[in-house]
């Protein structure tokens, strides 16, 4: 069985934390980020703020300002709400290198409803010029991210989750910031995922490749900067995209991708699978991805209109 995120991401602060230019910071919730395991291991450079989510990426802000490199920790949604201001003004405007991690990510914090799910937070947090945004898609890619954050001197969004995702790679796989990892080569649909999507669309991949239609699924972990070369490649190859996200269709993945191609001349068919426009809602984290249509059956579906759409 996979970790969980947030475990895999406790994990890994744990591990690399010997740096001593590390420094976490938590809004009163490091047990549920895990930003607890680095506490308890390096506890002279873990800072509890308290439930003052705008402060503590302030505080952050003074840290990466005497060279430290400063973890900020709280609920994904708080992240692209709360502490906003301080992440424009110290992380985007000032370009000082604060890591700010989205933890429960999507609908992922299921029973705790709207209030503390985001589905808003990659379209708030690409917005910002400078930040760097990343999304993980399974326990080994959240391990290289904490690394890469701390070997990578940029501000940077990171999105993780409550949940354990399906495992796309092996340990130690290899990532580079701003190039996307094809996970499945295809010829008839392009399959641009990010997070727990990336999992779910190889496993739309093999229902696909059952019914003779060969998707290629590709892993944007890295929004912005966005990997413009893979996603042209791809669509100039099979002429029909579907992007699959756990956030709204409006300004995350999807929307970027639409803006690569656009920009760029491919004219090819997009479908879109994501959050149609409003809240979540309380309840068991499986049955809110199958009734946002957040799953399998949904990817495939989307895949064959694309495909007949082309045609």
């Amino acid at each position: 069985m996979s970790k969980t995120i947030r475990d895999a991401y406790g994990d890994a602060l744990a591990k690399y934390g010997s740096d001593d230019r590390v420094f976490v910071l938590d809004a009163d919730a490091s047990s549920s980020t895990r930003s607890a395991y680095f506490g308890e291991k390096y506890p002279a450079r873990f800072i509890n703020t308290g439930i003052a989510e705008l402060n503590m990426t302030g505080i952050a802000a003074g840290l990466a300002a005497c060279g430290k490199i400063p973890f900020v920790n709280t609920f994904a949604v708080f992240i692209s709400t709360i502490s906003l201001i301080a992440a424009r003004a110290f992380g985007s405007y000032s370009k000082l290198n604060i890591k700010l991690m989205g933890a429960y990510g999507g609908l992922s914090d299921s029973y705790d409803g709207a209030s503390h799910q985001s589905l808003e937070d990659i379209a708030v947090m690409r917005s910002l010029p400078n930040i760097e945004v990343y999304v993980a898609s399974d326990e080994y890619q959240t391990d290289w991210l904490v690394k890469n954050a701390i070997q990578r001197d940029a501000p940077m969004y990171i999105r993780l989750s409550r949940e354990a995702m399906p495992a796309v790679y092996k340990e130690g796989e290899k990532f580079i910031p701003g190039k996307a990892k094809t996970v499945v080569e295809g010829s008839d649909v392009s399959i641009i995922a990010c997070g727990l999507m990336t999992g779910t669309a190889v496993k739309a991949a093999v229902g696909l490749k059952e019914r003779g239609i060969n998707a290629e699924v590709i892993d944007m972990f890295c929004v912005k900067p966005i990997d413009r070369e893979t996603i042209i490649n791809s669509a100039k190859k099979t002429n029909a995209v579907v992007t699959a996200e756990e956030h709204s269709v409006i300004g995350g993945l999807g929307g970027a991708v639409a803006e690569v191609l656009t920009s760029s001349g491919v004219a090819c068919v997009q479908e879109f699978i994501g959050v149609k426009d409003h809240h979540g809602e309380s309840g068991a984290y499986d049955e809110l991805l199958d009734k946002y249509c957040l799953n399998v059956s949904s990817i495939e579906a989307a895949c064959v209109r694309a495909i007949d759409r082309k045609r």
